[in-house]
């Protein structure tokens, strides 16, 4: 799962009202920077980068988990992730609930085709998170880069000189943080970004997202080479007209990866999360 798929997940989440961008700073940006930040969104945008399976443990709060705490095993299939519900808020399942997870599986292994939309429909939302990503390069400004363990640390912050031209990217460019790459690979290690002050919908017409609402992803390298998502942090606050209450808070960890066949199918999938 690249930046597009993790990272920007917080654009889904901020896209429910318009801000504009405060700072007057005129400060240059790092050419060098910029450079290895057009690199790192290259890797992230190459399908035959992203095309390895896993299996994976995932540990989820959100709103798909309804605010619990969900622990999933997932195996990857080239149409779509299939999960299993292990346990929630640290208790594992009701016999009853086992059985209507693995009823699930088999309803799933039984239609994959019902499945396929499912997964296709997320992943378009997916697709249109990356495409804000591409932002990344042309709406904000770099500081120069700093070695940090294995990586390069670098600060972004909107550019002033940038006109916004839809609502995602209003709010996305109300951001600043940094982001570390991988000196070696130019893969995305970590990015991080914070609000640094309330901002108003229309005017604070519409409403506010407050000051302090921030997101984080971290991708580590498994097996293969591939770098995967293995913690996300969003945790976005505020009020909007026509939203009320924005509280969209997402805790996700992903551990324990395992290879799998890059043409695993989905009955396949069912069959080793049920054994």
């Amino acid at each position: 799962m690249g930046v597009g798929r993790s990272a920007v997940v917080l654009l889904g989440l901020l896209a429910v009202g318009a801000v504009r961008a405060q700072s007057a700073d005129v400060a240059r940006s790092s050419d060098v920077a910029r450079r290895i930040v057009d690199t790192m969104l290259t890797h992230e945008g190459d399908p035959a980068e992203h095309r390895l399976k896993y299996m994976y443990l995932s540990e989820e709060r959100s709103e798909r988990t309804g605010g619990h705490m969900w622990r999933e095993r997932v195996v990857e299939t080239p149409i779509g992730k299939v999960r299993l519900l292990l346990a929630e808020d640290g208790k594992p399942l009701s016999a009853e609930r086992q059985a209507a997870e693995r009823a699930k599986l088999a309803d799933i292994a039984a239609h994959p085709g019902a499945f396929q939309k499912r997964e296709q429909a997320m992943k378009n939302d997916e697709e249109h998170a990356e495409q804000m990503l591409a932002l990344l390069h042309k709406a904000f400004l770099f500081d120069d880069p700093h070695p940090e363990g294995g990586d390069l640390k670098i600060g972004f912050r909107p550019d002033p000189a940038y006109q916004p031209k839809t609502m995602e990217e209003k709010v996305l460019h109300a951001m600043s943080g940094v982001v570390l790459v991988d000196e070696r690979t130019k893969q995305l290690h970590r990015i991080e970004g914070k609000i640094p002050a309330d901002v108003s919908l229309g005017y604070g017409l519409m409403g506010t997202i407050h000051a302090g609402s921030s997101f984080s992803t971290e991708h580590e390298m498994e097996q293969g080479g591939e770098w995967k998502d293995a913690l996300v942090n969003t945790a976005i606050e505020g009020k909007a007209m026509l939203f009320k209450e924005i509280g969209r808070n997402e805790h996700v960890v992903h551990s324990e990866f395992k290879r799998m066949s890059d043409s695993i199918n989905v009955a396949d999938a069912v069959a080793l999360l049920v054994q």
